[in-house]
């Protein structure tokens, strides 16, 4: 048997040849370098453990896939629209408030799925001309629409990354709202605050009307909202008043929203947009089945172990600096794998801190993987939003918010215990 260092190597090898140079999906490049990993311990073909690192991340699968038929529902029904409406039309004499509501409309869909791009491409691409004509310039809105997207990815109630790392170390995923909502809402708010506020201080409405969806509240009345407030009453309930609102599950609770959706707005073939809406998620789904099998075989081969050790021997400074600088750039190939490979050692590094805070700002710090290059889904995406053909150019206006997202984390991950006292 070799070491764990060098299996460790040999499936990064595999893992980065498979996805960068022969570009075979992210989900089959990590069974892949999972294959070669168990080969290479002498473990031949551990049939069982392939099985088990499968359903490893079942729950989190199952909360996508139900979330993104959900929220082309919304999308559909024009809900959606409806509420951009709302939000441009009431708030735009006020800056500071159109900034708050925007940011939170954007961020809605990466809060609900745990996917950055399903709020570029949902929200995102719904306000992106409002924005431009607003007076923002193109390449800040999107620069805007990536950033929320990332913290929409991060916030509670749905956070993928630290689900994983939760899952890792046996942690449920139970008290991360707080911490979530500390480690993004003020960063949301202050990037786009940064990026957009002396943009908005002499709006013409009526440069923006043409832009707008038509008013569907007057047609539907208030049951276009229905589908929005009951998976929102559905949630607070059961952790507000569990003993009136049983714990239906988050997948149910979604299907419930999607199916109210068919009477509330807008009619649509419900059939063709859920097919759509998996097959959007599906490249997701697939990164989680190879992460769960990535993590299995590590586990088996010793690897997670080596990791672990290496990370509790690391200096604190080393530590920090790995946090924040090998993370994000692991995550450029997936945000999710830096939370398994990196994140997992990592969060057992601190364990003298309170574990929920600093997984959460690890969390964060993973979400960063978006936006790096080549992948960097989040900056692709915005960019194609607002028609812009080089997306490095919105990037480059990512790249001091993304530097004060990393300090952010760390600095929560420092005082992860004196922060406990009051998230």
């Amino acid at each position: 048997m070799y070491p764990e260092w060098l299996i460790f190597v040999v499936m990064l090898a595999v893992f980065i040849i498979s996805a960068m140079i022969i570009r075979w999906p992210i989900g089959i490049s990590l069974i892949v370098a999972s294959v070669a990993g168990a080969l290479t311990a002498g473990e031949g073909f551990p049939l069982r453990h392939f099985i088990e690192g499968t359903f490893t991340y079942l729950d989190p699968l199952l909360i996508i896939a139900s979330a993104m038929i959900y929220m082309t529902v919304l999308e559909k029904s024009g809900l959606l629209g409806n509420l951009s409406r709302l939000i441009i039309l009431h708030m735009y004499r006020y800056p500071l408030g159109l900034i708050f509501f925007i940011t939170l409309f954007i961020m809605f869909p990466g809060m609900i799925t745990g996917l950055s791009t399903a709020a570029v491409l949902t929200t995102g691409a719904l306000v992106a001309p409002a924005l431009m004509h607003l007076g923002i310039p193109r390449l800040k809105a999107a620069a805007m629409i990536a950033m929320s997207a990332i913290y929409g990815m991060i916030a509670p109630p749905i956070n993928v990354p630290a689900m994983i790392i939760g899952g890792g170390v046996d942690m449920p995923f139970i008290g991360f709202e707080g911490p979530l909502l500390f480690a993004t809402l003020p960063l949301a708010i202050g990037t786009n605050t940064i990026l957009g506020y002396r943009h908005l201080q002499n709006v013409d409405i009526n440069k923006i009307l043409p832009d707008l969806d038509e008013d569907l509240l007057k047609k539907y009345g208030l049951r276009l909202y229905s589908p929005l407030l009951l998976v929102a009453v559905l949630f607070a309930g059961n952790r507000l008043i569990p003993a009136y609102f049983p714990n239906l599950g988050i997948p149910f609770i979604f299907v419930l929203g999607s199916l109210l959706g068919l009477i509330s707005g807008r009619r649509f073939n419900f059939w063709k947009i859920s097919t759509d809406a998996i097959h959007d998620a599906l490249p997701v789904i697939g990164i989680l089945i190879g992460i769960g099998v990535f993590i299995q075989i590590m586990t088996l081969t010793g690897v997670r172990g080596f990791l672990v050790v290496g990370s509790l021997s690391l200096p604190s400074f080393w530590r920090y600096l790995g946090i924040a600088v090998m993370i994000p750039l692991f995550g450029a190939i997936s945000a999710y794998g830096a939370a398994s490979v990196l994140g997992v050692p990592f969060l057992l590094a601190f364990l003298g801190q309170n574990e929920i805070i600093v997984g959460s700002a690890l969390s964060l710090i993973c979400g960063l993987g978006d936006l790096m290059p080549p992948t960097a889904l989040a900056g692709i995406f915005a960019a194609q939003v607002i028609g812009e053909k080089n997306y490095f150019r919105v990037l480059r206006l990512t790249l001091i918010p993304a530097i004060l997202t990393a300090v952010w984390g760390i600095g929560m991950i420092i005082f992860a215990n004196e922060l406990s006292t009051f998230l």
